[in-house]
């Protein structure tokens, strides 16, 4: 889930013809991470939707290879998850990045997508709870993004919620990210991730951060100051025999959060036009923020570009000192 996205695509689509050949590999793991994993070293994993469908062409594998440098930099190794040519990939080369980002159109891969993506050859790029049901399969327990997916407004109507919750359910892996954007339902979304059983903790504040924006009014039960105390929450958590993943809602940064009071009323606006111009399902999120890039000079591209890359740190820095212990 990501802002400047482009508006209008489809990119859940595809056609599977006849199996023509068998795939060669269905899981791809670079050597380096295979390595890590083998070791129980630190390993980061980023999702790759960011790269192909939540930021400009010209913006995503930019910030995805900073995303990489800066969990490198924190002691830990990245790992940029995709579909590429009938392969999940746990790892990717630059080059594979920056294609995500250019000619043709990437799949969006789901957890209900992985098949198919794999069967019919596609490139896909994972989102959130792709993410998550590949660190699963990979044995992977740390993973960064910009924002969750959640229950979406008129839910009750659509019953549009995203599978990032239900995976989240079922996969023991601490998620750093800036909590969840306001075009959601968020009351709706944390009494969701409540009955669920995931914990929600805010890092180095008290409330849960709205993306683009750093404070809300709903507050957090928990707050954690530092990455070595979020390692130990991880680690009593799966110790008890939970099996749910953990959200941990860092804030976008000061220098680049944007006003609520600007923001909201951009957010309600697009949202009707959406509605009013029949934009349904994974398009509607695209179309929202393409707007609020439009609207805001730039300004939302420049929160979720920064907030992308810290969380990717903090996840760094959660993962080290986990495996430290």
């Amino acid at each position: 889930m990501h802002g400047g996205g482009r508006a209008g695509e489809h990119p859940g689509e595809c056609s599977i013809g006849p199996v023509t050949r068998q795939p060669s590999t269905l899981l791809t793991i670079a050597p380096e991470i295979e390595d890590a994993l083998i070791r129980s070293a630190p390993v980061v994993a980023l999702e790759s939707s960011l790269i192909a469908h939540g930021l400009p062409a010209d913006t995503g594998p930019a910030v995805a290879l900073e995303s990489e440098r800066r969990v490198r930099e924190a002691g830990a190794i990245p790992a940029t998850i995709a579909v590429l040519a009938g392969s999940v990939h746990v790892g990717l080369q630059p080059d594979q990045i920056a294609g995500l980002a250019i000619g043709g159109r990437v799949r969006k891969i789901g957890p209900r997508d992985l098949a198919a993506g794999v069967i019919s050859g596609v490139d896909g790029a994972t989102t959130v709870a792709g993410t998550l049901a590949v660190c699963q399969i990979a044995g992977i327990h740390f993973m960064a993004t910009g924002g969750i997916g959640g229950v979406h407004r008129g839910w009750q109507r659509t019953g549009d919620i995203s599978a990032d919750l239900e995976e989240l359910a079922r996969t023991a892996v601490c998620v750093v990210c800036s909590g969840a954007k306001s075009i959601l339902d968020v009351p709706a979304t944390l009494e969701r991730l409540e009955s669920l059983g995931i914990p929600v903790v805010g890092y180095q504040t008290d409330r849960f951060p709205l993306f683009y924006t750093r404070d809300s009014t709903h507050r957090l039960h928990d707050r954690v100051d530092d990455p070595a105390t979020l390692a130990a929450l991880a680690a009593a958590h799966w110790g008890f025999a939970r099996t749910t993943g953990l959200v941990v809602a860092q804030p976008v940064s000061a220098e680049v959060a944007l006003d609520p009071g600007q923001l909201d009323p951009m957010i309600d606006a697009a949202v009707a036009e959406a509605e009013a111009t029949g934009v349904t399902g994974s398009a509607v999120t695209p179309f929202v923020l393409g707007r609020l890039h439009e609207e805001t000079g730039g300004g939302t591209l420049a929160a979720n570009s920064r907030l992308i890359t810290d969380n990717a740190e903090l996840a760094g820095r959660i993962a080290v000192a986990y495996y430290a212990e």
